[in-house]
């Protein structure tokens, strides 16, 4: 069955998500914070990772047609924080499918989200992700616009290394995605790779959290936005380096690997 194109621009029913301090806790946890951020990992004064935003704002996905789910990997994601996230707290988001475009080896699949605050109706999350399914391309539509980002001609302002754990990819999926892409051997060798890898949203995590010490002086208050391209899968152990450029509250940056291999490219974020 080819992917479903009426879904383009029809708005979900609204979901409900609640989150309490343990939950922001242990997504914390997942990004690899530990014993030197305590005001996010533990309950004493504590605050939320900005990206932690992005699973705040997650819905149920759309059912898009029919495809095998190992040829389905996340391919991009950003978000826009409207005020800092609680440990505890709760929103109603709404999402939609806003294009599917033709790759030729794949269709990538783009979608936007509003996330508001249960009680007041407030928006506190914008967001917007996009998955590319292997295989599914080739059906002579639209390729996509094209992103006009480049690194600057300079040596990076920051450059901060984090390692990852081997069981990164165990502690992040009890935050909710439960893929088997990032736990099962057999399920990751049906999508063509040796042995499980991170989830995107984790290494997008340790990224956030380069950002926000480096940048923002470790205030999720200042975190205002963030995007970025999935480039490279990235295999639990691995350490991540994140190259980071500042012009003012305009942020751009690179994550790579140990050889080089870039694995988030064409990184913006915004700091005030």
């Amino acid at each position: 069955m080819p992917l479903d194109h009426s879904v383009i621009g029809v708005e979900s029913e609204p979901y409900e998500r609640t989150w309490t301090a343990k939950d922001t806790m242990l997504y914390a946890l997942g990004v690899g914070a530990g014993v030197s951020e305590l005001e996010f990992t533990t309950e004493k004064g504590q605050r939320v990772l900005p990206t932690f935003a992005v699973l705040a704002a997650q819905a149920p996905g759309r059912r898009l047609g029919g495809f095998d789910p190992a040829m389905l990997v996340h391919a991009e994601q950003g978000f826009e924080l409207h005020r800092e996230l609680p440990p505890a707290g709760g929103v109603r988001t709404t999402s939609k499918v806003t294009g599917i475009y033709d790759k030729g080896s794949g269709a990538l699949v783009v979608s936007e989200s509003r996330a508001v605050d249960l009680g007041t109706g407030e928006l506190v999350v914008s967001s917007r992700s996009s998955v590319f399914i292997r295989g599914e391309g080739g059906f002579g539509g639209d390729r996509g616009p094209r992103d006009a980002w480049a690194a600057p001609d300079r040596a990076p302002d920051h450059k901060v290394t984090y390692e990852t754990r081997p069981e990164q990819a165990l502690i992040y999926r009890l935050s909710g995605d439960y893929n088997p892409l990032h736990s099962d051997p057999e399920f990751a060798a049906r999508a063509g790779f040796d042995r499980p890898i991170l989830h995107g949203l984790c290494t997008y995590g340790v990224t956030g959290r380069a950002l926000l010490h480096s940048v923002a002086g470790s205030d999720p208050a200042r975190f205002k936005a963030m995007s970025g391209r999935f480039s490279a899968p990235v295999f639990p152990g691995e350490s991540l380096t994140v190259s980071i450029w500042v012009d003012g509250t305009d942020v751009l940056f690179r994550t790579a690997k140990d050889d080089g291999t870039v694995v988030i490219d064409r990184g913006r974020a915004t700091i005030v």
